[in-house]
């Protein structure tokens, strides 16, 4: 895209010199506003010559005359001046003999002209207004719609990227940005979440390439912001996550975006791109919808319809680097099946034995604030990141994310897709995804560049379904290993947890009892009305019982605290007594922080091959 846009400024720049070498130097261009040629060069010449000091030329008898009046006026006496002054009082009267004797017609006709320069002049002193009858405004706008036009022609919108998250769309640009450092091409950002007002001052500046997202940009684009106005000269339009972004429901304005830019901003100059890691990713419809009678099943491919929603007429050129498990060969991945209240045990688990960079994908935003404030009272210090958050703290969490080398980020399938979080080691998949391309595009954001990366699925009875789905359409020969655990450890694992669960469940309820109280205690108060006890949640409570709550909280907090003290994982056993043979046995215990899960998973897969040949 960039060279693209690099050869089209090249080739204005070649017809603008080409332009200026053709006119002629004598052509002289007539103006309205500006003077010709001969005026401004007198004009230059007075001017210079009034700047320099010479030797003045010589004067006139007339001129001559009237300066020695001059100086010899400045040198008389006052009396002298003073028998001017008379005599000049006699010609006046003089003057006005001679008006006497003239026609009274003429002195009419001059009274009255007085009359009205004073008329006027009282009426511009008492701030009177001419009244103006029937006066026509004309209101078109077409002379400033044909200059933005000539200003866009001129520095036109060459690159356009749609993505379909905001986070997606800020590392583009940061992307791009690097890429184009040293190339003069300018770029901005348009998305939901931030300041429309900011964006509309960067689009001033006329950027060639424009990274957004559908909603906003096309928002802007009813509002008719000038550098949005004319997109027919546009070169690269880039889709990323295109799969995504074309299904139904999903984004209502990107079919409007793409119905203009197929018919009324077409250019058959410009080049579509497409991205996606699942674009040739095909499965079969489910049994529902192949057996329902009268509906027309489509039996295109996915690649040829959404080739038809985004407008490719021509055939395109697809290039596949995907492999046929459409995972990478550098991820590993494992599975739990567990009980759906026993998720958190394991999570919990998991986080404590392997720390590192680590993401947790749930399907709701519930669930994920519920494991946000479970995680903060087991103090592993969470990240959330879902759609319900301000654009700010969902970036500022992007970003403390990638910072800190042991961290935790739980988040929904917003940064599923697209996001190049550096160095993420594990991707627990809490609850299992309803699609394939879903799976595969979590547990891309592991083991990218050639790294390696561990994805983990916690298998519940309600998500059996999903999972033999995906199993089946990403066709895998061998089955998902199990993920490896040390049941000895479960004890202490589950006595903090169900700790946690019942503290999370009473501040839960105390703040949705105390929002939902607090607003009718407030609308009560503002309509001047009673407020009956039945509609406050949980009725009117007593401040001793509300100390007595707080008061055991607080104990139960406490008693939390002391059991995260304690070590679950024990890297040393310490004894009084050895045996006769100077060796004790110890438990197999899992020793903390000197194994990763990868090599856990390893080493687990090595002692089944070793039990295997022994039998």
């Amino acid at each position: 895209m960039i060279h693209h846009i690099l050869e089209w400024k090249k080739g204005v720049d070649e017809s603008e010199g080409v332009t200026d070498g053709q006119t002629e130097p004598g052509t002289q261009v007539e103006s309205l506003y500006l003077p010709t040629v001969e005026e401004s060069v007198e004009t230059s010449i007075s001017i210079d010559t009034s700047n320099k000091v010479t030797e003045p030329a010589p004067k006139t008898s007339a001129e001559s005359k009237e300066a020695c009046t001059e100086e010899t006026t400045e040198q008389e006496d006052p009396q002298e001046q003073g028998s001017e002054d008379v005599a000049e009082e006699d010609d006046a009267a003089d003057d006005k003999e001679i008006i006497e004797e003239g026609d009274e017609k003429t002195i009419e006709d001059d009274e009255e002209i007085y009359q009205e320069d004073e008329d006027e002049s009282d009426s511009e002193k008492m701030g009177c207004v001419k009244v103006i009858e029937n006066m026509e405004f004309d209101f078109d706008n077409t002379a400033e719609e044909d200059d933005t036009l000539k200003v866009s022609e001129k520095q036109p919108l060459l690159g356009l990227v749609l993505c379909p998250t905001r986070e997606l769309a800020v590392q583009v640009k940061h992307h791009i940005d690097a890429v184009a450092k040293f190339t003069g091409i300018k770029t901005a950002i348009v998305v939901g979440g931030m300041a429309q007002q900011k964006q509309i001052r960067m689009l001033k500046r006329r950027p060639e390439i424009i990274i957004a997202t559908p909603g906003r940009l096309w928002e802007m684009i009813k509002e008719r912001h000038p550098h949005l106005v004319n997109l027919r000269q546009l070169r690269c339009l880039v889709i990323d996550e295109a799969d995504r972004m074309v299904e139904r429901g999903h984004f209502a304005e990107l079919e409007s975006l793409l119905e203009m830019l197929n018919t009324v901003q077409f250019n058959p100059k410009r080049q579509t791109f497409v991205f996606s890691a699942t674009l040739t990713m095909a499965h079969s419809l489910p049994t529902r919808v192949l057996q329902k009678k009268g509906k027309k099943v489509d039996q295109r491919s996915k690649l040829e319809v959404l080739m038809e929603k985004v407008g490719i007429r021509s055939k395109p050129k697809v290039i596949d680097l995907t492999r046929k498990e459409a995972t990478v060969e550098t991820l590993t991945e494992t599975r739990i099946h567990c009980e759906k209240e026993e998720k958190d045990f394991f999570l919990y688990y998991f986080l404590l034995q392997y720390p590192g960079r680590t993401m947790v994908f749930a399907n709701s935003i519930d669930c994920i604030k519920r494991l946000n404030s479970l995680l903060v009272i087991l103090d592993r210090t969470p990240l959330p990141l879902h759609a319900n958050m301000h654009q700010k703290q969902r970036l500022k969490n992007l970003e403390r994310f990638a910072e800190r080398e042991s961290c935790v980020l739980l988040t929904t399938d917003v940064a599923a897709r697209g996001l190049d979080i550096p160095n993420v080691q594990h991707v627990i998949h809490y609850q299992v995804p309803r699609t394939s391309e879903t799976y595969v595009h979590r547990s891309g954001r592991t083991a990218r560049a050639t790294k390696e990366g561990l994805s983990l699925l916690l298998v519940g009875p309600d998500d059996m379904m999903n999972f033999k789905k995906i199993y089946r359409a990403l066709g895998k020969d061998e089955e998902v290993p199990m993920f490896p655990i040390q049941s000895k450890c479960m004890a202490a694992i589950k006595e903090r947890v169900n700790m946690a669960r019942k503290i999370e469940k009473i501040e839960f309820h105390n703040s949705r009892e105390k929002q939902h109280n607090s607003w009718f205690k407030q609308a009560a108060a503002a309509l001047e009305v009673d407020l009956d006890d039945d509609v406050l949640l949980g009725g009117r409570k007593d401040e001793e019982d509300d100390r007595q709550q707080q008061k055991m909280v607080k104990g139960m907090k406490k008693h939390l605290k002391h059991l995260i003290s304690q070590p679950v994982f024990k890297n040393v056993m310490k004894t009084k007594y050895p045996t006769q043979m100077g060796k004790l046995s110890l438990p197999n215990m899992p020793l903390h922080g000197l194994e990763t899960a990868l090599t856990s998973v390893s080493n687990q897969k090595k002692r089944q091959k070793q039990k295997k040949k022994q039998q």
